[in-house]
């Protein structure tokens, strides 16, 4: 893979990896391009392809992302959850069977290392975590966990995200029955949920999550049988497939970071506003790694802050632009782009804590010219998660 060490530097770089669902890819037309050392579709050809329209499509349909180079563990053992706690800033004695909650992987000076998802899975627990640094994070676990714990790479396993407003109706349609007795039909999960399906006879782990800021799900699937599950649900003329490029703009529309751009381990949890991450009890106790420098910065605050910017007229900034405050450099983009929802450009980027209220001017400096922008809360888009008490 593209992010492991290679120690031999007369070897040729290892070859790109392919996906499970690759052909099934270009046979829709996907535009394949390198991506977390595979290759995957930034978008598709023919009618309701582009990133605009795929974007679109998604926010008042329902897209289908393959994630597969994300990274699928299991992590079991006796004392799992104490040492769990002692590499994430997460308090497992608040997460329940068959829910799941975002964390971090922190250093030891509180730098974030990555960001992922976990799960409890009643006799283990499932983390997805992102491609690019799988192998790293993997390894930091290897190193970090005692050797009581067994962790479990799924690489024989695909995952798929299925995301916007009519996601639940048309996987509601493919009749997945709970493995596990009293566990709520897909239509009924609400958010953060996550437990096993039986597809036919095919078993599935389905949580109702994503990042793009829409109600959806994550599936993880035998890769065996991924190219029959994906063709069930694009069967259902709420769904088309959706690549790369969408989903970015998408994400960051929802103001949601990508780890490697808006987080890496040169920036802690608290500047990036990921607090909502460190569970009450860890904010109390500590106990974690980078524990001292993440309750420091909770108690006095941080010289800069993650920001959403909207920009002035048509042209988007990207990342590494400068921001000013009148002739002060005072921070920079980590990522931008144009935001087909609000038809304007939007950008996040780490600021001087002394200019990120909300409504402050700024400027960001573009290929020789300043930009007008205004500081502006997260997200751009509101969310439409499907919480506990909403509406069916």
């Amino acid at each position: 893979m593209s992010d492991m060490i290679n120690d031999n530097l007369d070897e040729e770089a290892p070859e790109t990896g392919t996906l499970p669902l690759d052909a099934w890819h270009r046979e829709r037309g996907g535009r394949m391009v390198e991506f977390a050392g595979y290759w995957m579709p930034v978008q598709y050809a023919g009618e309701g392809g582009g990133i605009i329209a795929e974007h679109l499509w998604t926010r008042s349909h329902a897209g289908l992302f393959d994630v597969s180079h994300m990274g699928q563990l299991e992590i079991s053992g006796e004392g799992v959850e104490a040492a769990l706690e002692a590499v994430l800033p997460i308090d497992l004695t608040t997460l329940k069977p068959g829910r799941q909650r975002y964390s971090l992987l922190l250093d030891e000076n509180g730098g974030v290392l990555d960001d992922l998802m976990l799960t409890n899975a009643a006799h283990h627990y499932y983390m997805v975590v992102n491609g690019a640094t799988k192998w790293d994070d993997i390894a930091h676990l290897r190193e970090h966990l005692p050797d009581a714990i067994t962790l479990t790479l799924l690489d024989e396993a695909a995952l798929l995200a299925l995301q916007g407003p009519e996601a639940a109706q048309a996987l509601g349609r493919l009749g997945l029955v709970p493995m596990n007795a009293g566990w709520p039909s897909v239509g009924d999960m609400t958010f953060m949920d996550s437990g096993p399906f039986l597809w036919g006879e095919v078993p599935l782990r389905v949580s109702r999550s994503g990042y793009t800021g829409e109600d959806g799900y994550e599936i993880s699937v035998p890769a065996e049988h991924v190219a029959a599950f994906v063709e069930a649900l694009c069967a259902h003329p709420e769904v088309r497939p959706i690549g790369l490029g969408a989903r970015d703009s998408l994400r960051l529309e929802a103001g949601l970071p990508l780890y490697g751009h808006d987080l890496s381990p040169e920036t802690g949890p608290v500047e990036a506003g990921l607090t909502f991450a460190i569970n009450k009890r860890r904010k109390s106790e500590g106990g974690f790694p980078g524990a001292g420098r993440v309750l420091a910065e909770l108690a006095d605050g941080t010289p800069r802050q993650r920001v959403g910017l909207l920009l002035d007229g048509r042209q988007a900034a990207r990342e590494g632009a400068a921001v000013f405050a009148e002739n002060q450099e005072v921070g920079v983009v980590t990522s931008g782009g144009f935001s087909p929802s609000l038809e304007r450009p939007i950008a996040m980027a780490y600021v001087d804590a002394a200019q990120s209220a909300a409504g402050t001017a700024l400027s960001i400096e573009v290929r020789g010219k300043r930009l007008a922008a205004t500081v502006t809360p997260l997200p751009f888009v509101p969310h439409r998660y499907h919480r506990k008490g909403a509406a069916a």
